[in-house]
């Protein structure tokens, strides 16, 4: 049985979990990171030199970095659903796993980690707002290729949505102003009507 190393309220964490359940793989979680420890643990840094959370362990593969984790499971596990034989339409699937890691990540990080783990007497709120802008316009991105296909990837649902489907829950659930992005909504509203987006996505916000 695969093993994965995370913590559930982790959004990189989410990205694996999410992908086993849509595949209905058999795994067990193992609590790590955060408030859980054991990512400084010598038997943790032998598999995983980072001390981050995800790791994955399938029989003598161990792999961390949670997009890499995700594109591995689906190629195993979901070919033809997840994995697309197409190359051209696996590229555009990897464009936006990407997209979110280099482009979307920094800013949003400012705005999670200010309006869910920080007190709100201690929250840099200019910080907040100048990211909420910044994430906006990268969102709009995604807006406008969601108003010609239901999915990034094109008309199937597939891997290079659970990235940004992960952040997405945060983004729509965080108590701040955001604006009027209708493709992009849709599109989650038809996340959240997915099973396993219910299971490893929609967790309280911590």
């Amino acid at each position: 049985m695969l093993k994965l190393w995370g913590r559930a309220n982790s959004t990189n964490v989410k990205k694996a979990l999410w992908c086993l359940e849509e595949l209905d793989v058999p795994y067990t979680r193992i609590d790590a990171g955060g408030a859980f420890g054991v990512v400084s643990d010598a038997d943790y840094i032998a598999k995983n030199p980072n001390q981050l959370v995800p790791c994955l362990e399938d029989g003598a593969l161990v792999l961390w970095e949670s997009n890499a984790i995700v594109r591995y499971l689906a190629a195993r596990y979901g070919e033809g659903t997840l994995w697309s034989a197409d190359l051209a339409e696996r590229a555009e699937a990897d464009k936006w796993m990407d997209w979110v890691t280099s482009s979307l990540a920094a800013p949003f990080r400012t705005v999670f980690w200010n309006m869910v783990r920080t007190a709100p007497d201690q929250r840099d709120m200019p910080a907040v707002q100048a990211a909420i802008v910044e994430c906006a316009r990268l969102l709009a991105i995604g807006d406008q290729t969601l108003s010609k296909q239901p999915y990034l990837g094109g008309v199937s649902f597939g891997m290079g949505d659970i990235p940004l489907g992960c952040f997405a829950y945060a983004w729509f659930e965080m108590p701040i102003e955001r604006p009027d992005l209708p493709h992009l909504r849709s599109w989650y509203e038809r996340l959240l009507e997915r099973p396993a987006y219910q299971a490893a996505v929609v967790t309280p916000l911590t």
